[in-house]
């Protein structure tokens, strides 16, 4: 099935800070060409072109010809050109960085014809469509799999109104796929016929700032369809589950379709610092490919994308000069890369980590002089 994907954010400047009007830095190593092959992430690709590549939107100019402007597929060859005194990546359509400078005073679109140099003429297709699947991902897909659809960040109202398991068949305690479990709707969320996600409440997340509850962790369990629904009551055919289903475990209803890890790396631009909540299967230590939970999410402003420097809270230690305590400056520690947002917590990919990362370091726009 094919579809369309928003247009991303096509600059992505650093918000109050000097740094912000410094030219993107284009690494000298950067190839001039580069053919995207199957295991590419845009991640690893923005890093062989730029310094920091969270600054990835600055140089990539997307085709609007195409019918998913800011997807790169396997097979595509970049091209990196010089237009008008600036470093622009493009996708080469055949006729090189004169065809692409042509197409970016023409607005963007492709051209219908271009002059060649040996005056030939080249004609060129009104519309190229791919599906969305086949793109590269953003960051390693293997990382982030089993937090893409599974587990979620819920608010309190949704989990105490959410319909609940009662019991299964022959008065047993749990169930697994393929038992039959009764729930009980009391606020009437419930579709006959329905497909639902079984959840367990878990972690709670509090502002270590604020002490408000940010969220609550809703662990996926399994899923199953509704046969009957009477009244307050449904009957539910179990089709999968992660772990045995228990009494009160939470109905959910689906996710629209998978969360697709497309999105370019860019800077969080006016997102304020935050912290880390949660490193997940670790106690509160992680280090390059772990996954995290900060406490910013899509109402202050995240998206999946935004990339954040991740600082370590400088140590507090005695002047005994002065016989005053004086806190040494935050050191940074690594990056870490938004991949699903909810509305006050987000879970990230760390992508590089010089030291170990843990639960209460701070997260900030990444600044390029760092």
């Amino acid at each position: 099935m094919k579809k369309s994907l928003l247009g991303i954010v096509s600059a992505c400047l650093l918000a109050g800070v000097v740094q912000a009007e410094e030219p993107v830095k284009v690494k000298p190593s950067a190839p001039e060409r580069y053919t995207v092959s199957k295991g590419d992430t845009l991640w690893g690709i923005a890093g062989r072109y730029l310094e920091d590549p969270w600054r990835w939107p600055e140089i990539w100019e997307a085709n609007k010809q195409v019918y998913n402007p800011h997807l790169i597929f396997p097979g595509d060859v970049l091209l990196l050109c010089q237009i008008k005194d600036k470093a622009v990546l493009v996708v080469d359509q055949g006729g090189g960085c004169a065809e692409a400078t042509a197409r970016i005073a023409g607005g963007g679109g492709l051209p219908e014809t271009t002059q060649m140099a040996d005056g030939t003429v080249k004609l060129h297709p009104k519309m190229r469509e791919l599906p969305m699947s086949l793109a590269i991902p953003a960051i390693p897909l293997k990382d982030i799999q089993r937090y893409l659809n599974d587990s979620r960040v819920v608010t309190r109202e949704a989990l105490e109104r959410a319909p609940y398991v009662i019991g299964s068949t022959d008065a047993r305690v749990v169930a697994g796929a393929g038992d039959i479990i009764y729930v009980r709707d009391k606020n009437a969320l419930l579709q006959p016929e329905g497909s639902y996600g079984v959840y367990r409440g878990g972690l709670t997340y509090v502002d270590p700032d604020t002490n408000e509850i940010l969220g609550f962790e809703a662990e996926d369990i399994g899923a199953g369809s509704l046969s009957d629904l009477r009244s307050e009551v449904g009957t539910m055919k179990v089709t999968r589950t992660t772990q045995e289903i228990r009494v009160g475990d939470k109905l959910l209803e689906n996710q629209s379709g998978p969360v697709a890890p497309i999105f370019h790396p860019s800077n969080p631009e006016g997102v304020k610092p935050g912290k880390i909540l949660r490193v997940f299967g670790s106690i509160g230590s992680a280090t390059q490919f772990s996954v995290i939970a900060v406490n910013r999410g899509t109402q202050d402003g995240v998206k999946p994308g935004h990339t954040f420097a991740l600082y370590r809270r400088g140590e507090l230690i005695s002047d005994r000069v002065s016989q005053e305590d004086i806190r040494l400056p935050s050191e940074r520690t690594g990056l870490a890369m938004v991949f699903r947002a909810f509305d006050r917590v987000s879970y990230a990919l760390i992508l590089n980590s010089t030291k170990v990362v843990k639960v209460g370091d701070e997260i900030r726009p990444p600044i390029s002089a760092d």
